[in-house]
């Protein structure tokens, strides 16, 4: 089966040099985005409740665009000055460059991972006296409590923000060769959205481990996880599976 429609479960990127147009391009493919969950932002007076004191904090674990932002939200929110000596600790170099939308980077002091949280880890294990905080989402990843406990580091998980499934009504039916999925949350929207959907012939693409391991949970066939040895990025295990289908004639 060629691969000719895939359906992105993410907004569409905005940079025209993204590699998905490259990718598009070279295999004359139609690709749709669209964002299969929002993330909406919990108020002020309900983080209140939390008894959560951001100020009882050393360092700030952050994880994703997201986080940046409803730190700082929340911060703003709660009329909170976050101290000149705060430290943040980011996942990626990705996400450390995005926190200088909110703070002059070279008065702070940020520590960052290469890509995932374990390679985080190796950073925060060498800073063990920090007391962290961890702004997440409702869905959070087991993963990071978990890895934070082991190395008996002291931190709090607070969620700053909810994930919840986008009203795709309009989608009448997934008639794609492909869907493509980055998060639980979005499989969670696929069978929120379409009660009966079969996934028969379509390919089912996760990335990462909590993703993959929710398309099997739910009864789907996984037929791709990214990422891979030979490509850590979505797009080119996309490549590399239909290079691989090609093969297969």
């Amino acid at each position: 089966m060629k691969i000719k429609t895939i359906l992105i479960s993410q907004p569409a990127p905005t940079d025209v040099k993204s590699p998905y147009h490259e990718l598009a391009k070279k295999y004359s493919l139609k690709l749709e985005f669209r964002a299969f969950i929002n993330v909406e932002a919990v108020p002020a007076q309900e983080f209140r409740q939390e008894r959560v004191n951001i100020l009882d904090h050393t360092a700030i674990v952050l994880t994703s665009r997201n986080s940046v932002d409803h730190f700082f939200r929340m911060c703003k929110e709660m009329r909170i000055t976050v101290p000149e000596g705060m430290k943040y600790f980011c996942v990626s170099e990705s996400v450390a460059f995005y926190v200088q939308k909110y703070i002059q980077y070279r008065k702070r002091k940020v520590f960052i991972g290469k890509q995932t949280f374990a390679d985080l880890m190796d950073v925060i294990k060498k800073h063990k006296s920090e007391k962290y905080l961890v702004p997440c989402s409702d869905i959070q990843k087991g993963e990071i409590p978990k890895q934070l406990d082991k190395a008996n580091v002291r931190y709090t998980n607070a969620v700053f923000y909810r994930t919840v499934a986008s009203d795709l009504s309009d989608l009448k039916k997934l008639e794609y060769d492909m869907l493509v999925f980055f998060s639980p949350g979005g499989i969670e929207s696929l069978k929120k959205n379409f009660p009966k959907f079969k996934q028969n012939g379509i390919f089912m693409a996760a990335f990462g481990p909590t993703t993959a391991k929710a398309v099997k949970d739910n009864g789907f066939r996984l037929d791709l996880e990214a990422p891979l040895p030979e490509a850590p990025s979505m797009t080119g295990a996309i490549e590399l599976f239909i290079k691989r289908l090609a093969k297969q004639k």
